[in-house]
């Protein structure tokens, strides 16, 4: 009886050799080469399909490659200047320059040349039409559903033409060659010949554009220039004759008249102000001396005109003499009075007649002035027009120079001699369709192992169950189960009677000391070999020649009816009640040398009989009296059946179909035993299919199974 103290609750514990959310890449190689028939056949698919599109779907397609170089030397035939200059040499300009080649004019020019609007290539309306054709197919429902079809658009020949330049500018691409002035042109079709035709031509319709632009520029030049020079011509001759007529004109003046008639007006000028100024001085004068005659005192007269013949005068005859009327002294005063006035006049009438001439000077010299100025502007206006005349006239010589020397920017440097096919690449297909199947038979193998719910190996089971395993059953060859013994008996040598003894001696010496008497076998569902490992193992230990006692605890299905002849009308259940004797409801059976009790369909609810003390007495005397007793239970997750005879077993053999149970059946078929303080001895790996081994990649982790171990087995 096992100690149910001794041991601790069963748990799923996985036991993983590296730490959560790291990836394990020796097991993910090893997943890999399990599944390398899986991959290689999706690789190999892979590969006829890539074929198969690369004969059949795929249209050849040929490429070829025109070099061009941009002239960054220009060539100076003559020191003149260019009328259009020429290409920069910057990025810009050079991608500008890969966008002109590619331009819809120049491809136009192509189409027409080339007649490229009669080849089907490029005009699709002269493609022959597929069988099936979406359009078709859509009229005809419209038809069946008595929709009006719309009717066919006839092409005009614009449209095609615009169609045809759409699909040979598709067909060329211009790149620039890193760090140089030259880009390469390339075209794409449907022939060789083509190929190399279009890129050719192609780049000789550029060179020729560029001197065809330059010719027209030239042109257009001089034909504007002439335009001008002529307009110049006319108006230097305009010019020259109003010049002309003005320099004979009768009041025409030089700049040195103009001078001279400056001066004067200067002097008079200066004139003017003097008399101003001897006015200024002559009035004072007059004042001071009528005021020095009202005063009536001589001396003061005398110091106020300050004549010295006036003082001598005075001096001789008095004060009071000379202030007589008629005396010398005021005759004299009297002459020097009107002398003043007579000055005073004088320098007013100078005055007068400067003004009247600075007035009439000015006049005259604004005049000239004006017509001097006229005269000066029209001279320059002259020599303006001469310049401009001479410049246009030697650009119109220099630009008529140009028109036959003109030259492109740009060269072939290398025309396109043959085309090499780039569609279909067979070798990068090949290669990528083999890249493609690794990658879908890798994510297939993948994700099938993430998806798959069973066991493959033992290791697997060991992990998930944390329990020993203690065999390894492969697939017993047999079409019913009445045939199972009689296997067993043929085949005392086959890889399946080889794994029932190594299962054997895994469970007799789970416990050397107390080597287990009474053995269970269970499972978590129906039809995972648990009935076939009792028999087996019971089997086994009767060809030991040990006593051994069958019992069949699965009441309820009672299998055993399948794989005997003969059993009595009695069973467990007339035994364990007291209708019959233990002797009357059991067998012998000769071909599997063991005593045999068959379960027996009971009113009594399973578990309760099981749970019964007469059923542990009915234990308790088949370990006394055999060597070892072995029940086949009913699943765990299916009743309790199990749980309860669990209790009497001294051995749990826990079985487990290969690649078809469940982890989460097996974790709640140990959460169930745990819960009534049972443990498993041991699991088993049963109904291993030896050809699915070898197929998923495991056949060197079951060596019995693999071509190594065939020899040593006689199935």
């Amino acid at each position: 009886m096992q100690d149910m103290t001794a041991f601790r609750d069963a748990k799923m514990v996985a036991a993983p050799d590296v730490e959560d959310g790291e990836i394990d890449l020796l097991a993910l190689i090893r997943t890999l080469w399990r599944g390398k028939l899986y991959i290689l056949t999706s690789m190999l698919l892979a590969v006829l399909l890539a074929l198969t599109v690369v004969q059949v779907a795929i249209v050849p397609m040929f490429r070829a490659e025109a070099t061009l170089a941009i002239e960054a030397r220009e060539s100076q035939v003559i020191d003149v200047e260019s009328v259009l200059s020429g290409v920069s040499s910057d990025t810009f300009s050079l991608n500008t320059e890969i966008e002109v080649i590619q331009s819809r004019t120049l491809i136009e020019r192509l189409v027409n040349q080339m007649n490229l609007t009669e080849d089907p290539e490029f005009n699709s309306a002269l493609r022959p039409e597929p069988r099936i054709s979406l359009d078709k197919t859509v009229d005809r429902a419209r038809g069946l559903l008595g929709i009006p079809v719309p009717p066919v658009e006839v092409d005009t020949p614009q449209m095609v033409l615009n169609r045809t330049i759409a699909a040979v500018t598709d067909a060329f691409t211009a790149t620039l060659q890193r760090n140089t002035y030259v880009f390469s042109l390339s075209a794409t079709t449907w022939s060789r010949e083509k190929s190399v035709q279009m890129v050719n031509a192609l780049s000789q319709i550029y060179i020729d554009d560029q001197i065809r632009v330059k010719f027209e520029a030239t042109e257009d030049a001089a034909a504007w220039l002439s335009e001008r020079v002529v307009d110049l011509e006319v108006e230097l001759q305009d010019r020259e004759a109003a010049l002309q007529d003005l320099q004979v004109s009768s009041d025409f003046v030089s700049v040195e008249t103009l001078d001279a008639l400056n001066l004067q007006l200067q002097d008079a000028r200066l004139r003017s102000t003097q008399s101003t100024s001897d006015q200024e001085r002559l009035t004072v004068e007059a004042a001071a001396l009528k005021a020095a005659v009202s005063t009536g005192d001589m001396q003061t007269m005398v110091d106020t005109i300050g004549d010295p013949n006036l003082r001598r005068i005075l001096n001789q005859t008095g004060a009071e003499n000379a202030s007589q009327p008629g005396s010398a002294f005021m005759r004299r005063f009297e002459q020097l009075q009107a002398r003043v006035q007579t000055d005073l006049a004088r320098a007013q009438a100078e005055q007068d007649a400067a003004d009247a001439t600075i007035t009439r000077l000015s006049e005259t010299f604004d005049v000239q002035s004006s017509k001097l100025a006229q005269f000066q502007q029209m001279q320059r206006d002259l020599e303006a027009t001469s310049i401009l005349y001479e410049t246009f006239l030697t650009r119109l010589k220099e630009t008529s120079v140009q028109q036959g020397i003109q030259t492109a920017d740009a060269r072939v440097l290398s025309a396109a001699a043959s085309a090499a096919q780039v569609q279909p690449r067979t070798s990068r297909t090949l290669a990528l369709a083999i890249v493609l199947g690794l990658m879908i038979g890798a994510g297939g193998v993948l994700l099938y192992e993430m998806t798959r719910r069973g066991f493959r190996i033992p290791e697997e089971l060991e992990q998930a169950s944390n329990l020993p395993v203690f065999g390894q059953v492969p697939q017993i060859p047999i079409r019913n189960r009445g045939d199972l013994i009689g296997y067993l008996n043929d085949k005392p040598t086959s890889a399946a009677a080889e794994a029932v003894r190594n299962l054997r001696t895994s469970i007799l010496l789970s416990n050397v000391d107390n080597p287990p008497k009474v053995i269970m076998s269970t499972s978590s569902v129906p039809g995972e070999g648990k009935t076939t490992q009792a028999i087996s193992l019971a089997h086994n230990l009767g060809s030991l020649g040990k006593k051994v006692f069958l019992l069949e605890g699965d009441v309820r299905r009672r299998t055993f009816y399948n794989y005997f002849e003969k059993s009595p009308v009695a069973g467990l259940a007339s035994v364990i009640s007291g209708s019959a004797r233990l002797e009357d409801a059991m067998f012998f059976s000769e071909r599997l040398g063991v005593d045999v009790m068959v379960g027996q369909k009971t009113k009594i609810n399973a578990a309760d009989l099981f749970a019964s003390e007469r059923f542990k007495a009915f234990i308790d005397h088949l370990r006394a009296n055999y060597d070892y007793v072995v029940i086949d239970t009913p699943p765990v997750l299916v009743v309790p059946d199990a749980r309860v005879i669990g209790q009497h077993a001294d051995a749990i053999m826990f079985t487990v179909a290969w690649d078809r149970t469940s982890q989460a059946q097996v974790a709640d078929s140990m959460r169930e035993l745990a819960s009534v303080n049972l443990r498993p001895t041991g699991m088993v790996l049963s109904q291993i299919d030896p050809k699915k081994i070898s197929r998923y990649g495991y056949g060197g982790r079951y060596g019995a199974y693999s071509r190594y171990g065939r020899s040593y087995y006689e199935n």
